[in-house]
């Protein structure tokens, strides 16, 4: 017997079976079990990116190049809704999920609504669909930390651990004095680790890069305003080959992160990829890429050298990025708000 983790509408599960023995109906039977979806309206997806597999249910399991400890994501088939109980069949059997209420039995399917599911973009996220699902757009506080809670989200997978990705530019800064040295700092050493592990200061380019080097990930930031994608990769020898994807707004960071649904929870996304091209033809980065113009087209950036500032230690006013970098130099005030 083989564990086969199964995400689906209802949750998270491990399933057991003989991947030499069993038939892709075994697997459908037990996916019904969990989910309540009927054999014909599942639609079953592994590997990475993740893809549709076409479903004959006499052949064996083997035929969907499945191995033990593989992610399988089941969803309903588009034009299917679930059904609120079990009249259509004649039996009572339903199982309950929380408030709702799944058909023990499949129905004749000239019995189900095939009535299209409009997915509204009114509220949540924006999103893009790819071949592996959804990349969305993980928006992040605007609370000076939007750096350090993205990167929390990307490779901790919990906003609340970013006071711990502080920790580690900080100890990677400590650890490196060749490479961030007082000229590249703009100030002591000391006084910029300091500053870094306060949660009122922003982070850029320089914690990014240690960032990319203690994680031994490519991180790509794809500024909002321009398109461009400013790559942060580790040394040569520490290189994993995966990459994750930053969005930014010329003041603030947030995440992007691949999901198999658009409103799939977050536990469920994929926030590192496997480096497939350097530039937009990496379905990942290509579809960042259309994030960004999806944001631009919304005016969702701010341009970092007209903007205006307020020193909210002090109250003097400020004019883009660079006046409040030196500001903080001056005085060591890093508490900043548009006007």
């Amino acid at each position: 017997m083989a564990p086969l983790r199964l995400r689906h509408p209802e949750g998270v599960s491990t399933i057991q079976l003989d991947l030499s023995t069993s038939t892709v109906e075994g697997l459908q039977e037990e996916i019904y079990k969990l989910s309540g979806i009927p054999h014909y309206q599942q639609e079953i997806k592994s590997g990475y990116p993740p893809r549709a597999h076409v479903i004959v249910p006499e052949l064996p399991l083997s035929s969907l190049g499945l191995k033990a400890g593989d992610q399988v994501i089941v969803s309903r088939k588009a034009g299917f809704t679930v059904q609120s109980s079990a009249t259509t069949t004649g039996r009572s059997d339903a199982i309950s999920s929380g408030s709702k209420l799944v058909s023990g039995i499949s129905p004749r399917p000239e019995t189900v609504s095939q009535q299209p599911q409009i997915s509204s973009k009114a509220t949540g996220p924006d999103s893009v669909a790819t071949d592996g699902g959804f990349l969305i757009h993980r928006v992040v506080p605007d609370d000076n930390s939007c750096l350090f809670s993205s990167v929390a989200i990307v490779f901790e997978q919990d906003i609340a651990k970013a006071t711990h990705v502080r920790k580690i530019v900080a100890d990677g800064i400590r650890s490196d004095m060749e490479t961030y040295s007082e000229a590249i700092l703009g100030c002591p050493r000391d006084q910029y680790i300091a500053t870094i592990l306060k949660p009122s200061t922003w982070g850029g380019a320089i914690e990014l890069s240690v960032l990319a080097k203690h994680y031994a990930t490519e991180i790509a930031s794809v500024d909002v305003e321009t398109g461009r994608i400013d790559r942060f990769e580790p040394p040569t020898d520490m290189q994993s080959g995966n990459r994750c994807i930053l969005v930014y707004s010329g003041i603030h960071y947030d995440a992007a992160s691949l999901s198999p649904m658009e409103d799939a929870p977050p536990e469920w996304h994929q926030t590192v990829f496997p480096i497939v091209a350097a530039d937009a033809q990496d379905p990942i980065l290509g579809a960042a890429k259309k994030l960004v113009d999806i944001l631009r087209s919304k005016r969702a950036f701010t341009n970092t050298s007209t903007f205006d500032l307020k020193c909210q230690d002090c109250g003097q006013g400020l004019k883009g990025e660079k006046g409040a970098r030196e500001h903080a130099q001056q005085t060591g005030h890093v508490r900043f708000g548009e006007y």
